[in-house]
């Protein structure tokens, strides 16, 4: 019996709902420290927890949603007042405890998302904040129209209210005379126009206006005067005693005598410039990068909308996407905080090579940046701009106490049509950005339009893989592993096809690519390994056949740390004995932490190994010596480069291998001769049209007669 292998412990995972609950509780204790509220401590904790988890729900949603954070600002305004601070300390908290939320990982993932929401929960903030402001003013209008009205009849009475009213408001409040002069103004009106107590009163309200918004002011009176309203919001800008112009929020009424006859006007102020100014710094962040100051991604887009439609004949754009090589090196290596200096060392290269050209740099995550430059007769080409940027790069700089000298890559798309969707052109550019960073750096690739569409039909066919494989159309086929010698068959390999009605099939070379690329080749080469396996034990009971069946494995299913407890459940379900399976491990994965080991793990299995798309490098031979393998299989590429150059430098790869002591296999036998020539020279077996193509296994039966 097969020992089976102790499946290894599985990492305890965090508890998504501890974290939330320490993060309700910080959210609490920060906010009642800094406002006030109608709730106890413990409420307040509860609340908060019940606010936290409806806005992780939205942000674990596919679409972001951010109407449940506009919620959530509204429903801080009405907890107490909590105002300025509380909303400063609120973004504090989750903009720093989000991201460590566990079901908010990976948090570069999630980053944009937590941006929006939090500047969606502010939104709904402000305007809940604005509505209550609104509703204070409304109620003291009420009470001031009663106060006055009532002095009318009742003079000092009437005064008197009107006074402990107004005395005590933190909002401004006068009472202007129809011919427009201030009969009586409060303190906090005077100290927001820079004046002493009493100093308002007598002046003209027109002295106080900014000319730009007079006559809107005017319009405004005229329609109280004409009965049209009872009262008139509107913002307005006032002029302080020292120039500076106030902002403020105005809300006026008239008041009628007992004839109904206009008598004062009342007006309620309140400042809005620290509103103001908080919603102009919420916008900016909204719309910047934190770390390096820099427009963001949404920023650029719109920025990219309006180049497009003022872009020159003649010139037209360029955009660059650019990505700093190495950065995950950087901070894996010397840490985050040391990430973040280079990011920033980068923005400021970047705007000192740009500084000539009429140019928006952006930083779109992590370490990509953005560049829309608006070309002139001037401008540099793309290769001096790029080579610039490398310029700057490769000078030695110093960050955080350690010499750096690094490059970037870039993918440009040069000149776009005034009519492309910038979304669209976004897409192009990172895409041409992957091609550029293909096993080079430093690189920069200029959009091929047919490069673009090739890519994007092997990505729908990759991410369509999955529903291929639900619907049936991805099936397991065999093809007969031959001896060279006399053609008798020596095994079958498992390989992998795709039947699709309307464009023909994929082979297994292809749907292995595929698979690699999304990382369906875990779940899929496992059920192709079960496959081969059970067919593998059916052909053994019912025709008696001790021949193995041979399944390839991918780099990353030979580097899964699970490989070993795969194939020992395979084994166990299956029945098949291990002598009778055979994995093939491909050469290009034996550099890779964990091969080596998961080799050794699968030969004291029983299940026999061979060492995959064998060529001419100069580990390939030491790996033949260094692991538990007996047969290697030559790479079907030197079994086409021997079919038209009849090299004989390939015959001597034979001895070489058979001085090891092993069994040589040669892929992409395609005709007579090759057979021939490859057995001459010593090759055992072989797989390959030749030999017999791969198959459903119930057109096999004759293998076994």
């Amino acid at each position: 019996m097969p020992m089976i292998e102790k499946l290894p412990e599985q990492p305890t995972s965090p508890d998504p709902g501890r974290a939330r609950t320490v993060l309700a509780r910080k959210w609490a204790y920060l906010l009642s420290g800094v406002t006030v509220v109608s709730l106890s401590r413990e409420l307040l904790d509860e609340e908060l927890r019940g606010l936290l988890d409806t806005l992780v729900e939205s942000l674990a949603q596919a679409s972001a949603d951010t109407a449940p954070a506009e919620r959530i600002g509204a429903r801080l305004v009405g907890l107490g007042y909590v105002g300025e601070p509380g909303l400063r300390c609120t973004l504090d908290v989750l903009g720093k405890g989000l991201p460590g939320l566990p079901e908010l990982q990976p948090a570069d993932r999630f980053v944009e998302s937590i941006a929006l929401t939090l500047g969606a929960l502010s939104c709904g903030f402000l305007l809940a904040h604005e509505r209550s402001v609104l509703e204070q003013q409304e109620i003291m209008h009420l009470s001031l129209l009663k106060a006055v009205r009532d002095a009318q009849w009742n003079l000092k009475q009437s005064e008197a209210r009107f006074d402990e009213v107004v005395t005590s408001s933190a909002s401004g409040v006068a009472v202007v005379a129809p011919d427009g002069r201030i009969e009586r103004a409060n303190a906090a009106l005077a100290e927001m126009l820079g004046h002493a107590a009493g100093e308002l009163t007598g002046t003209r309200l027109a002295d106080h206006v900014h000319p730009e918004t007079a006559e809107i002011l005017r319009e405004a009176l005229a329609v109280l005067a004409d009965g049209s309203q009872e009262r008139v919001r509107l913002s307005q800008r006032l002029l302080r005693k020292d120039g500076d112009v106030a902002r403020i929020s105005l809300t006026a009424s008239l008041l009628r005598d007992a004839e109904d006859r206009p008598g004062h006007f009342v007006f309620v102020v309140e400042d809005g410039t620290e509103l103001m100014l908080l919603q102009s710094e919420l916008s900016r962040q909204a719309l910047h990068d934190v770390l390096t100051g820099l427009p963001n991604r949404q920023y650029f887009g719109t920025h990219l909308e309006a180049a497009l439609r003022r872009a020159d004949p003649e010139y037209g754009v360029t955009l660059f996407h650019v990505d700093l090589d190495a950065f995950g090196m950087v901070c894996n290596s010397l840490g985050t905080r040391v990430g973040e200096q280079l990011l920033v060392h980068f923005a400021q290269r970047l705007k000192a090579v740009m500084a000539r050209e009429r140019a928006m740099i952006a930083r779109f995550h992590a370490d990509e940046f953005g560049i829309l430059v608006e070309n002139t007769a001037t401008t540099p080409d793309i290769g001096s701009i790029v080579r610039a940027i490398n310029d700057e790069l490769a000078e030695p700089f110093s960050v955080g106490g350690h010499g750096l000298a690094l490059s970037a890559s870039a993918g440009v798309v040069h000149r776009p049509a005034k009519g492309v969707d910038p979304a669209e052109l976004l897409r192009a550019a990172d895409q041409t950005l992957r091609r550029a960073k293909v096993r080079r750096r430093g690189q920069w690739k200029m959009f091929d339009r047919e490069a673009d569409a090739q890519d994007r039909r092997t990505q729908a066919l990759a991410v369509g893989m999955a529903g291929a494989w639900e619907t049936g159309e991805i099936d397991v086929r065999y093809r007969p592993l031959a001896r060279l010698a006399g053609g008798e068959v020596a095994g079958f390999e498992a390989r992998l096809h795709w039947n699709r009605p309307a464009a023909g099939g994929l082979s297994h070379e292809r749907c292995a690519e595929l698979a690699e690329s999304t990382g369906l080749v875990l779940p899929l080469g496992d059920w192709l390994l079960r496959a081969a396996g059970r067919q593998g034990e059916w052909w053994r009971q019912r025709a008696g056949s001790r021949l193995p069946v041979v399944a390839g494995l991918t780099g990353h299913q030979v580097s899964d740390d699970a490989l070993g407890t795969r194939v020992t459940r395979l084994l166990a379900d299956t029945g098949l004995p291990p002598d009778q399976l055979m994995l093939g491990v491909p050469v290009g994965a034996l550099p890779v932490s964990g091969v080596f080991e998961n080799v050794a793990a699968l030969a004291d299995l029983g299940v026999r190994v061979m060492l995959d798309e064998f060529g001419l490098g100069p580990g390939d031979l030491r790996a033949v010596q260094d692991l538990p393998v007996d047969i290697v299989r030559v790479d079907r590429r030197l079994a086409e480069w021997q079919a038209w150059s009849d090299s004989q430098f390939l015959g001597a790869l034979v001895p070489l291998v058979r001085q090891v002591g092993a069994t040589l296999v040669v892929d992409g036998i395609h005709t007579e001769d090759q057979a021939s020539w490859w057995g001459k020279a010593g090759a055992e077996l072989g797989t390959g049209d030749y030999f017999g193509v791969a198959t459903p296994p119930g057109e096999l039966t004759g293998a076994f007669a």
